[in-house]
């Protein structure tokens, strides 16, 4: 392609960022992140803000390489014919490649009085709120965290660490990715910290009313605070501008991350659905599927073909308060095996991985290219041959 080539990314988080750092690696890319928000949100830290125990944001300047334009804005709609983006503010982008890197929120409730009376925790925002309306309460209130995934645990851990009366509702079991070696270390973690844990099908919220909730086996929790975690989803942007989507709503997409209806957009991370088998939505898998999806990008503007999507997992770390945490190790395929290391030593890596992601997008930002992946999942690609694309089980906000 002769002369510049304008480039938009939608979406500043992980993925976005990290793939609009990689394609600064040409002096003819033009590269124009949009986000709602003109701070970058560190997701994986979000239950520390709601306990007031961390941050979760930082400044663009400090993840974004300097040639990258930030418009602070909500891309409305894309129109892929015409190559343009409409914004919230009624504004029009142009385009000659879009990196589709919207992210995942929490998936409305569809339980009686959960939307009017619990607290998502998916976004800075709802964060914010929820941290408000705990520092309202009662340190003596009875607190509900509904989700047993890495950010029910963590969230639950974290607000009773301080002395906090918390319930965890599991709607199944405990930590469902986790191996049942590493499920027993976090359960007894939690009963240390005074965390009441529900398991099982009867512990499943029927409905939620603004001092109680109610569960499928007919007990009644006093709850004064419902902090709901259980489910994520992602915007509806690709379906509302006419692309092909999953029953999730992620951009349907080849290997190479592109669009089935278009080779001029491309995804990356939690709205990506790639061959009809997502990625669990995880920091882990945005980290990689950001910079790829700005390489098949690349490699077209290079004459060359881009390479099939590799993301390789290594598990699942979940903080458990301040002072400890586990790390379930896996294949990865993304499957739990035995290994953990939990305790205070699993705390300590799962803080350096944590502080390690902004590195990583700040080391991105200054050498676009330097950071390189070299993993391989033989078995999605036996799958894939046999014709086998079911999509893999997730459990949301994964690490």
């Amino acid at each position: 392609m002769a002369g510049n080539t304008d480039v938009v990314v939608i979406g500043g988080g992980y993925a976005g960022v990290m793939a609009a750092n990689r394609l600064t690696r040409r002096a003819d890319v033009t590269v124009t992140l949009i986000n709602p928000r003109p701070r970058f949100v560190d997701r994986i830290r979000l239950h520390q803000l709601v306990a007031g125990s961390g941050a979760a944001v930082a400044d663009y300047r400090d993840v974004l390489a300097g040639r990258v334009r930030l418009v602070v804005d909500t891309a409305a709609r894309i129109d892929p014919a015409g190559r343009t983006v409409t914004l919230a503010s009624g504004g029009t982008l142009g385009y000659d490649y879009l990196v589709y890197a919207v992210g995942s929120g929490a998936a409305g409730p569809r339980v009686p009085g959960a939307a009017e009376h619990a607290h998502p925790i998916a976004t800075l925002e709802e964060a914010q709120r929820l941290r408000s309306v705990l520092r309202s309460a009662p340190e003596a209130a009875a607190v509900t965290v509904v989700g047993a995934g890495p950010t029910g645990i963590e969230t639950a851990a974290e607000l009773a660490g301080p002395g906090r009366a918390v319930t965890l509702v599991c709607g199944g079991v405990l930590g469902p990715y986790l191996h049942p070696r590493g499920r027993r270390a976090v359960a007894e973690r939690l009963a240390g910290l005074g965390v009441t844990v529900l398991e099982g099908a009867g512990a499943t919220v029927t409905s939620v009313t603004r001092d109680a909730v109610r569960l499928g086996d007919g007990r009644e929790l006093p709850s004064a605070v419902t902090v709901w975690t259980a489910g994520f989803g992602v915007p509806d942007l690709a379906a509302r501008s006419g692309l092909s989507t999953d029953d999730q709503g992620r951009l349907c997409t080849d290997e190479t991350l592109t669009s089935v209806d278009d080779g001029r957009i491309v995804a990356a991370g939690d709205s990506a659905a790639p061959s009809g088998r997502p990625y669990r939505m995880s920091c882990q898998a945005a980290m990689q599927l950001g910079p790829q999806a700005a390489e098949t990008v690349l490699r077209r503007l290079a004459g060359r073909e881009p390479a099939p999507v590799e993301v390789g997992f290594f598990g699942q770390c979940v903080s458990l308060g301040r002072r400890a945490g586990i790390f379930q190790f896996a294949g990865r395929d993304d499957v739990a095996n035995r290994g953990f290391l939990g305790g205070r030593a699993g705390g300590m890596l799962k803080e350096a991985i944590c502080r390690g992601i902004l590195r990583q997008l700040r080391f991105e930002a200054r050498h676009p290219g330097a950071l390189k992946w070299r993993v391989s999942n033989d078995r999605r690609r036996e799958a894939l041959r046999a014709g086998n694309h079911p999509a893999p089980a997730t459990e949301g906000g994964g690490r």
